[in-house]
């Protein structure tokens, strides 16, 4: 079992991958259920960016740190802008964009830190989700890799960052590609499909494919790509494989919801040495 759904109470779940060892680090992926906001962003959105209730996200924030035993005042968080920016975080960032969008780190797409207890959160509906821990010189990163993000290989560039910040090896390191739109229903032009092309070399064979004559891009794949030939073993990756388009009523989906949703949210933060 790779990916998985843990039902914690009142209707609150965790998306887990079980390569990560829970002796080193926290982590989980929100769904929609089981929170505060009120319709379009219905039930559990994690964003301050959306245009939901401001009291009803924090109160969805705290419920959801909560359940993993973190503080929802020590969340750092980016304001998400579909680049290639990856920023360390330190104690001193720790509440950076908890309560405010405003004080967020600026311009950033993936976050990494060496700190225990600073849970580092990125949004997300339909992009996806990587999760890299460091068990071996204990460091964490989560990556934004939507679409232009991918194309600017975040992955492997969030990988590359922790080597030079903290030591890790491509050998050591495991990661999660969370829920996002799968292959199945990322439509594309045919401009964006010429990115990917010119991006990657092995694009038509391993990440674009047509349906009803139009291309659709496998940014799982894309991503695990990446990670694989910066050398991160397979089996040290493991994919959630899991539509948020087509399982909208767990996730939120920008494109199954007409644009106007909440965001789940990945989170990791690792635990202090006993």
């Amino acid at each position: 079992m790779a990916y998985f759904l843990k039902h914690i109470k009142d209707n609150l779940w965790h998306g887990k991958f079980s390569i990560f060892p829970e002796d080193v680090a926290v982590h989980a992926i929100s769904t929609r259920l089981g929170g505060e906001s009120k319709a379009p962003y219905d039930s559990l959105d994690l964003a301050l960016h959306v245009g939901d209730d401001k009291a009803d996200v924090l109160e969805n924030r705290k419920r959801f740190l909560e359940s993993l035993g973190l503080d929802a005042a020590r969340i750092v968080t980016p304001n998400q802008v579909h680049g290639d920016a990856v920023a360390r975080v330190t104690a001193a960032d720790a509440g950076r964009g908890a309560t405010s969008y405003d004080d967020s780190i600026q311009e950033t797409d993936a976050l990494i830190t060496n700190e225990p207890n600073l849970p580092l959160m990125l949004c997300f509906a339909d992009c996806t989700p990587i999760v890299f821990l460091d068990p071996e010189q204990r460091a964490v990163g989560i990556a934004h890799g939507g679409w232009k993000g991918t194309v600017l290989s975040i992955a492997a560039k969030t990988l590359a960052k922790m080597g030079e910040a903290f030591g890790t090896q491509p050998k050591d390191v495991l990661v999660g590609i969370g829920p996002s739109i799968g292959p199945c229903c990322f439509e594309v032009g045919d401009e964006v499909a010429a990115r990917f092309r010119e991006a990657f070399s092995y694009a038509d064979e391993l990440l674009i494919t047509e349906n009803d004559g139009r291309p659709h891009v496998n940014l799982w794949e894309a991503n695990r790509q990446q990670l694989l030939r910066a050398g991160v073993p397979d089996a040290n990756i493991q994919v959630a494989g899991e539509c948020t388009c087509c399982r909208h009523k767990w996730y939120y989906s920008y494109r199954a919801d007409g644009g106007t949703t909440g965001r789940i949210a990945a989170m990791i933060a690792l635990k202090p040495e006993e």
